[in-house]
């Protein structure tokens, strides 16, 4: 069987870098690498916006919320996972009509409030895609443990190599054409885990209950995970690119509402794993995984083919964040040649790298990272209102800092307490320091905005 799961993940593996190779086109120079300008229709980008979002999260994260925190929480996480699609879809027409040749949500920042804000911008949207990578990577090294005798290294290794030969050499093109494929592959695979899952589930002697929490409680898990996922993809460059990719507004429009429905399906059926893993009565292991846990269920074949799956997954998010954080690095760097941004690429790959393959936890860091996008995402975006100020956003930004800390210093009447609960101890998400952050930045901005307009008037 360790057989048949090398060759499975070799096959797709150099089905991946076959079709990026196939796509690449750079002869047009950097600008057409790291944005491949107004040539994309409206279904690769709902198809790329879909296989981008979709990591190996999606195995982990929504069954355990469903399991555990019940359908309201999932419904929440799902529309988490998809509401930054719809921001895309409202505003990026918008933002693309003020910066027709921008690259990135932080030349909108400059473009609107200085170099400062700019580098703030970038220093977030680096850090958030560096912990997205080190966790898609080190999650592919824990799913090969769990479901084959293979070394999980060697798999992080030769994932981080093979999309590194396509992005490298194809840019964003590459990108977007294995995204496609990619797209319709996950979901393929995922239907027949799905089949065969849910056929294989023990039946119960006596009908279960649907698992939860106390309603409320509930909601409050689910505003937390729409706030935070929101929050932190509207600061992944690699969706911006997509902004300026798309053939024009239209499709960028219909694309992004195509990425947002199929995101939700999808997150909403893998969670629903969950439950039904629960329902059933299942050991769902320590830490909790369930719908691994359904795979001990199923016939040994089906690893396999989840083994691809997880493959497809980390390699459609891996490809796209390699992109991004090079294409932020060319946009903070003038002047910087074809070559050079290819060995951006492979240079920010080897700490990555490096940390995935010590099998650590990243989800702490991964809501750190959500945070801070928490703090500023207000002020960039409500820099569309021709009114806000340059000191109002960055007054807002501040703010959210201060707000990420505050709600849990008044409640504790410790700022220790507040900052260390605000560094989420466990990896657990809490409502307080997301909601802190939005509200304040919010606020401040809009406060500050109104007051200047009546000093002017």
């Amino acid at each position: 069987m360790m057989m048949t799961h090398l060759a499975a993940i070799v096959v797709a593996l150099c089905l991946f870098a076959w079709l990026g190779l196939r796509a690449r086109k750079t002869a047009n120079g950097i600008d057409d690498y790291m944005t491949a300008r107004n040539s994309q229709g409206a279904a690769t980008i709902g198809l790329s916006f879909l296989a981008s979002g979709m990591g190996a999260w999606i195995l982990f994260a929504p069954p355990e919320v469903g399991a555990f925190v019940g359908p309201v929480a999932l419904a929440g996480y799902a529309l988490g996972a998809a509401l930054p699609f719809i921001v895309f879809a409202t505003l990026g027409p918008l933002i693309r009509r003020q910066l027709p040749q921008g690259r990135s949500i932080s030349e909108f920042a400059e473009q609107r409030f200085g170099k400062g804000m700019r580098r703030w911008v970038s220093l977030i949207s680096v850090l958030y895609m560096l912990c997205f990578l080190a966790a898609e990577l080190t999650a592919i090294g824990s799913i090969t443990g769990l479901l084959s005798e293979l070394n999980g290294q060697l798999v992080i290794i030769g994932v981080a190599v093979t999309t590194l030969i396509y992005t490298t050499w194809g840019g964003l093109r590459a990108s977007l054409a294995t995204d496609r494929w990619q797209a319709l592959l996950l979901m393929a695979l995922l239907a027949a885990v799905l089949f065969v899952d849910w056929k294989h589930l023990p039946t119960m002697a006596e009908p279960a209950e649907l698992p939860g929490i106390p309603f409320w409680s509930a909601v409050s898990v689910a505003l937390t995970l729409v706030l935070a996922v929101t929050a932190a993809n509207l600061f992944h460059q690699g969706y911006w690119q997509r902004v300026w990719a798309a053939r024009d507004s239209a499709s960028l429009w219909k694309g992004a509402i195509l990425g947002g429905g199929t995101t939700i399906v999808v997150v909403a059926v893998v969670g629903t794993l969950g439950m039904s893993a629960a329902m059933a009565g299942l050991d769902l292991g320590s830490p909790p995984i369930p719908f691994f846990a359904l795979l001990s269920e199923a016939p040994p074949w089906l690893g396999a083919v989840a083994l691809v799956l997880a493959v497809t997954l980390v390699a459609s998010s891996v490809d796209t964040l390699q992109n991004g954080i090079a294409s932020l690095a060319v946009a903070e760097k003038k002047g910087l040649t074809l070559t050079s941004a290819r060995w951006v690429t492979v240079a920010l790959m080897v700490p990555v790298v490096a940390v995935a393959l010590q099998g650590v936890s990243v989800l702490r860091l991964f809501l750190i990272a959500d945070l801070l996008c928490a703090t500023a995402i207000i002020p960039v975006l409500i820099g569309l209102w021709p009114r806000v100020t340059k000191v109002a956003a960055m007054a807002g930004a501040l703010a959210g800092l201060a707000g990420a800390i505050l709600p849990n210093w008044i409640m504790s009447g410790s700022l220790s307490e507040a900052l260390y609960t605000a560094s989420f101890p466990g990896g657990a998400p809490t409502l307080a320091p997301f909601a802190g952050a939005i509200l304040f930045s919010g606020g401040v901005t809009l406060v500050l905005t109104a007051l200047q307009g009546r000093r002017s008037g």
